[in-house]
């Protein structure tokens, strides 16, 4: 990656673009197909960078909580690479989809495999492995414990709601997993795996907790001042190339050609970025895109990075 001679000035980068994006007047829809989540604040807007060995830099509304929704398959993906390993691409690919983040066409003629884990099918396919033989309560619990300590921040919990308004609503997930039950790709019943799935999704975090919940990511691996690495620097790697490819679901192509930084998004208006050796970082804005994805998370992180440098690419 091409470096700059100078080190960026965070703060002033962050704060300038906070501004910009509050004077933005074409703002993106809400979510609305989850109704907890059409609630949301169409001017809210945070940003947080957490530099690798450094303090968390924050501009807006960067200590708000949100529903992270899919960004949380990051770390639901690490979770299992933990327990099965490379077993775990016997059952989802690595390839884009092409398709929305909820479709079920690429299931049928697949065989109930799923492209990706960062679409739903996916990490359905995911949460199964994680929940094991265990009843959901208890896998929850394991995952909520988790993402407080990757953030190092014990208040992280599920927005109760959020959760409540997914399972009222969640018909087209339904479809998708008893689809890939049909074909023999999910080994624990249905309904224990979407209470995983659906709480899971519903963990509310800030841009602040976020980004600091990436930084092993950045750090190949590593959390600062853990002697354990969280996740080896092979399996941090491939999580991060997966963000590239698939993190923007059928956005993902575009998002690499305009900003060059690896990134999940989640329909509450969040995106998680790694910058492997520099930075995490995680931006929210509640109003959507056509493809699903926060219009000015996205727009900031294309700032952010020609800014920065910080492309993978090489600098913008």
């Amino acid at each position: 990656m091409a470096r700059r001679s100078h080190k960026p000035d965070l703060e002033a980068i962050l704060d300038d673009i906070a501004d910009r994006m509050a004077s933005e007047s074409e703002r993106g829809k809400v979510a609305d197909y989850i109704p907890e989540l059409a609630k949301a604040n169409l001017n809210r807007f945070g940003i947080a960078v957490v530099p690798i060995g450094g303090a968390p830099v924050v501009a807006g509304d960067a200590d708000e909580p949100f529903s992270v929704q899919s960004i949380v398959k990051v770390f639901t993906l690490t979770l299992a690479l933990e327990r099965v390993g490379s077993g775990i691409w016997a059952r989802v690919g690595r390839e884009p989809s092409g398709d929305p983040f909820n479709s079920i066409v690429q299931l049928e003629y697949e065989h109930g495999i799923p492209r990706n884990p960062f679409i739903n099918p996916g990490a359905i396919v995911v949460a199964d492995i994680i929940l094991g033989k265990r009843e959901p309560q208890a896998a929850i619990e394991e995952f909520v414990s988790l993402c407080r300590r990757f953030a190092c921040d014990e208040s992280i919990g599920i927005d109760a709601d959020v959760a409540a308004s997914e399972i009222a609503t969640g018909a087209r997930n339904r479809a998708l997993a008893h689809f890939m039950a049909a074909e023999g790709n999910l080994k624990n019943p249905v309904e224990d795996v979407l209470e995983l799935y659906f709480n899971q999704c519903a963990v509310a975090m800030s841009c602040r907790q976020l980004a600091m919940s990436a930084r092993f990511l950045a750090s190949a691996g590593r959390l600062e001042g853990d002697d354990d690495p969280i996740i080896t620097a092979e399996r941090a790697r491939r999580i991060v190339a997966l963000m590239v490819t698939c993190g923007l679901y059928d956005a993902s192509g575009e998002f690499a050609f305009r900003v060059g930084i690896p990134a999940k998004s989640g329909v509450g208006g969040g995106i998680l970025g790694v910058v492997p050796g520099r930075a995490s970082i995680a931006a929210w804005c509640p109003g959507l895109d056509e493809k699903g994805n926060s219009l000015l998370a996205a727009r900031a992180f294309e700032e952010l990075a020609r800014a920065t440098g910080w492309s993978i690419f090489g600098v913008l």
